[in-house]
């Protein structure tokens, strides 16, 4: 069964699907790694994670690759106010984003390039880029302006920039409509700051040569599937876009994912403005399973507010979904119930996701499932079927990364 998703770019559902002679190559923008992960981020990874656990439980080999950003202005402050080197701050967050992450039950990816280790093939980048002829100086930076393209071959810039950017400090709105696909391949800087040597002098390549470099190098151009947060479509996936077109004459990605956000008196959680609750935190007070029930109980087309009386509900909800699963199947249930009604549930909940990861609809279909089997001993799991229920729900398990049983 094919996986759709909802493709930023086209705004319709796309089919995923590997390319012949190669795993599906699935590309994720990683953290700026200079504090905590959030709530925030750990929902925009778990649409990941699912899109990768489905394609697996239906026989997709899958090649994930998340980098870490771990040079960046935001990590140089925030070393200095702390007193640490740039660099033992980004592997310190490094190590607790993997923690977290893994403690939330998202898989980890199979390779995690790091900005650092690869500077020299972003600089290789910046030097095909200039050779383009479409490269100039201003002040300490050197500009890239790609080409006019026709519509829809990028994301647009236009009159429909505000339909997908985020205004936000970091990420501004240009003030001349021409300037909007504009983007830095390289500026000069000295040490302390990171810097490396290049043909323009000591400095550091842009960011939005980062993961094309990587991606180009651990996967090829196009990837398969790529995304991140809304916040990444402009200018950062727009500017990966033009790069892989200048270079390659492709897309980045074949198809782009981008989960709606999750919501913070009613903005988007921010490590630069603190408005934000820390993953380790909402994982101490509700457990993994229960979060991970939360972040995912709309799926990606929809934004979630974070509300902690819905949290509460929803981790009541998971337990009780959970109690039900094992009385039902427990060795002493000996009532009528079958495998063949796991099995359709199964299927439900395959359907679900396959249909542009409906987390929401694939989580309903188990809680009504619960509902329909709990206080009737009667329809408890019959002894020769309890094995075979089992492996069913062990199934639902893989694909949602819910602990059932």
């Amino acid at each position: 069964m094919d996986l759709l998703v909802h493709d930023t770019r086209t705004d319709r559902p796309m089919a995923v699907r590997r390319q012949r002679g190669r795993p599906l190559a699935l590309y994720v923008c990683g953290p700026t790694v200079y504090d905590d992960a959030h709530v925030g981020h750990a929902r925009n990874y778990l649409f990941f994670d699912m899109a990768r656990r489905f394609l697996e439980a239906e026989g997709v080999p899958v090649h994930h690759v998340m980098n870490f950003t771990d040079f960046e202005d935001k990590i140089d402050a925030r070393a200095e106010k702390l007193g640490v080197p740039w660099r033992a701050l980004a592997r310190r967050e490094e190590r607790r984003f993997l923690r977290d992450l893994t403690a939330l039950n998202v898989l980890r990816p199979h390779e995690c390039p790091r900005a650092t280790e690869n500077v020299a093939r972003m600089t290789r980048v910046a030097q095909r880029l200039e050779a383009t002829g479409r490269v100039r100086r201003e002040g300490n930076e050197w500009i890239y302006t790609p080409p006019v393209h026709p519509p829809g071959t990028n994301f647009a810039t236009d009159r429909q920039l505000a339909r997908h950017a985020v205004r936000e400090p970091g990420h501004p709105f240009p003030e001349r409509p021409q300037e909007a696909g504009e983007f830095m391949i390289w500026r000069l800087q000295d040490p302390p700051r990171p810097s490396w040597p290049s043909p323009w002098g000591p400095g550091f390549p842009g960011w939005h040569l980062e993961c094309y470099a990587m991606a180009d190098h651990l996967l090829g151009m196009p990837v398969d599937l790529h995304g991140g947060g809304p916040d990444l479509i402009y200018p950062h996936h727009f500017a990966e876009n033009e790069v892989a077109l200048a270079l390659d004459g492709t897309r980045f990605s074949r198809v782009f994912l981008h989960p709606k956000f999750l919501l913070i008196e009613g903005a988007k959680m921010s490590k630069s403005v603190g408005r934000l609750v820390p993953l380790r935190d909402a994982l101490r007070d509700v457990g993994p399973g229960a979060l991970r029930w939360y972040l995912l109980s709309k799926g990606p087309s929809h934004a979630l507010k974070w509300e902690p009386r819905a949290l509460r509900a929803a981790a009541k909800e998971y337990a009780i979904v959970r109690e039900t699963i094992r009385r039902w199947v427990g060795r002493g249930a000996g009532g009528r119930g079958t495998a063949a009604s796991v099995h359709r549930l199964a299927e439900e909940v395959r359907r679900a996701l396959a249909r542009c990861l409906a987390t929401d609809k694939a989580f309903g279909q188990i809680l009504a499932w619960a509902a329909s089997v709990r206080d009737r001993p009667e329809m408890a799991c019959s002894a020769r079927d309890r094995a075979r229920a089992r492996r069913e729900f062990r199934a639902i398990e893989r694909r949602t990364g819910l602990a059932l049983l």
